[in-house]
């Protein structure tokens, strides 16, 4: 039986019988929008764990322009399609920019995380926060649900994808930032992210 074993691990390399993907679950943030694909900060995210955790694998599903109604209506398929061990889930800046009643916004969310919970699948929770021009109250309510789901389903959360981004690393649009940002992004990300590399 040992040698049988040793056989199966010398044909298939261990990183190849226990690769777990990683569902990168977003909006144009992570979509690369505006920028050569391989500049994102999934792709740089990859890359890193080639160098430091190569069992893991990133699947990168987000679509620009996605809110988390959008996302919740095809989490679930994501889920069976990947099979993924840890779903980031960075939505809801669509959602605000488009002034949504931030009510559903979090009952989406809550779904979303929900649903890939159930498929045993960590979770790692995405913040946004949006320009101050839509008003104190409703910037608020969209930056205090994120904690609040978090500590709701006991996930890690990362309180604001774009935190340190330089007012200079934007695209013209003020909104979505450049390929060099992304580095930075990233950090922030496997900041959290990498409590969930085990």
């Amino acid at each position: 039986m040992r040698l049988l074993i040793l056989a199966f691990a010398l044909l298939f390399p261990y990183s190849a019988i226990a690769a777990k993907n990683i569902l990168v679950f977003g909006d144009s943030l992570s979509a690369g929008y505006g920028i050569a694909i391989e500049q994102s900060w999934p792709n740089l995210l990859q890359k890193e764990l080639e160098r430091t955790h190569a069992n893991f694998n990133i699947v990168n599903a987000s679509i620009s322009g996605e809110t988390t109604l959008g996302g919740k209506q095809r989490i679930g398929k994501a889920l069976q399609q990947h099979r993924p061990s840890i779903v980031i889930v960075e939505l809801g800046a669509n959602d605000g920019l488009r002034g949504y009643n931030l009510a559903d916004t979090e009952r989406n969310l809550n779904d979303i995380i929900a649903q890939s919970k159930h498929s045993q699948a960590k979770v790692l929770l995405i913040g946004m926060q949006l320009p101050p021009n839509y008003g104190e109250a409703y910037t608020t309510k969209l930056r205090e649900l994120y904690p609040r789901l978090a500590n709701k389903h006991h996930i890690l959360l990362l309180p604001f994808l774009l935190e340190g981004v330089a007012a200079n690393q934007f695209q013209s649009d003020n909104l979505h930032p450049t390929a060099d940002a992304q580095q930075h992004i990233m950090l922030n990300v496997l900041q959290e992210l990498k409590h969930l590399l085990h």
